[in-house]
């Protein structure tokens, strides 16, 4: 059976925080990826301010697409 290529695409939706994490980070823990993640984030000039100016809270539990964007075009896709 032949592999989509739209199987391989990032889709930029929705997605809970550690279900995010996960795709980056998919052999650790989901906890330890969303801190690997978070330290990520936190690491690349502007990307926690500019997830900020989004609405995104510190106790979210899901970034939304154009979080998600954000966060993919600064550490590029999972």
């Amino acid at each position: 059976m032949e592999k989509n290529e739209k199987e391989d695409e990032f889709v930029c939706r929705t997605y809970g925080k550690s279900e995010l994490a996960q795709l980056y980070c998919p052999d650790i823990e989901p906890k330890t990826a969303v801190a690997k993640l978070n330290q990520w984030i936190a690491l690349k000039p502007g990307l926690k301010e500019a997830l900020a100016n989004t609405g995104l809270q510190h106790c979210a539990k899901q970034y939304t697409p154009a979080q998600v964007r954000l966060i993919v075009d600064a550490l590029g896709e999972p």
